[in-house]
């Protein structure tokens, strides 16, 4: 049996998109080398100011990068994490790039239809594949977390699944100067909002640098739309 849930664990979520939200490309679906497709091009765009940061670099087993704040935040997110939920597509995509030891160095919850046995790497990680929902991999993970963070590695459908079932606590968007026109969109309408509700979300960090602007927001749930007195103040109305 697994620990208690520690009742401070948050689950938190991050992901690099361009200025008009998307994360990737157009999805890959051939039968060719993902590597050279669009739906990559456009990831590694949106990512690389990770790929440029020390701290990332020496988390993957690599030399050089910068040290900077990019590097600080890379740092942070790693050394906040006890648990990952992730989703099937990103854990068979890097089984084998990952290799014996990935960085994750903590146990991976593995979303999936297709059930696998565990999966034990070096240096802390493992990657459990629970096929009863979102819902259970969040709530193994929390058990498993040791009262850190639990964050949903990805990719952006995994994460609008958690936000949609209301159990993300915090959201860290690292948008990248770029336009990309078209791919997959972090924010779809598979959320299943109604025609006048909405999810609020409340910045409370905000880190720029020439490369990537960093916003953490703390997401407050769905709420209806409701309109405002439109800046009358609650005064009475003028005609003029």
């Amino acid at each position: 049996m697994g620990e208690e849930p520690d009742e401070m664990t948050k689950v938190t979520a991050q992901l690099s998109v361009s200025l008009d939200g998307f994360y990737a490309g157009p999805q890959f679906t051939g039968d060719g080398n993902w590597m050279d497709s669009a739906e990559s091009a456009a990831f590694f765009r949106v990512t690389r100011w990770a790929t440029e940061a020390a701290a990332w670099r020496e988390r993957q087993g690599f030399a050089g990068g910068q040290r900077d704040t990019n590097s600080d935040v890379v740092a942070e997110s790693f050394g906040a994490a006890g648990a990952y939920v992730m989703g099937r597509r990103m854990a068979d995509g890097g089984e084998v790039p990952w290799g014996e030891e990935p960085p994750f160095r903590a146990p991976v919850f593995v979303v999936t239809h297709r059930p696998r046995q565990p999966l034990l790497r070096g240096g802390g990680t493992s990657f459990t594949y629970v096929t009863d929902g979102v819902a259970s991999a969040v709530e193994q993970a929390r058990a498993a977390a040791g009262g850190k963070d639990v964050a949903v590695a990805g990719g952006g459908s995994l994460v609008r699944q958690v936000l949609k079932a209301g159990l993300l606590n915090e959201l860290d968007l690292h948008v990248v100067p770029v336009v990309l026109g078209t791919g997959l969109r972090l924010f779809d309408a598979d959320l299943d909002l109604g025609e006048k509700e909405a999810i609020e979300l409340s910045p409370i960090r905000v880190l720029h640098t020439p490369q990537v602007t960093h916003i953490r927001y703390v997401v407050s749930g769905r709420g209806p739309l409701v309109l405002d007195d439109r800046g009358r103040g609650g005064g009475p109305t003028v005609t003029v």
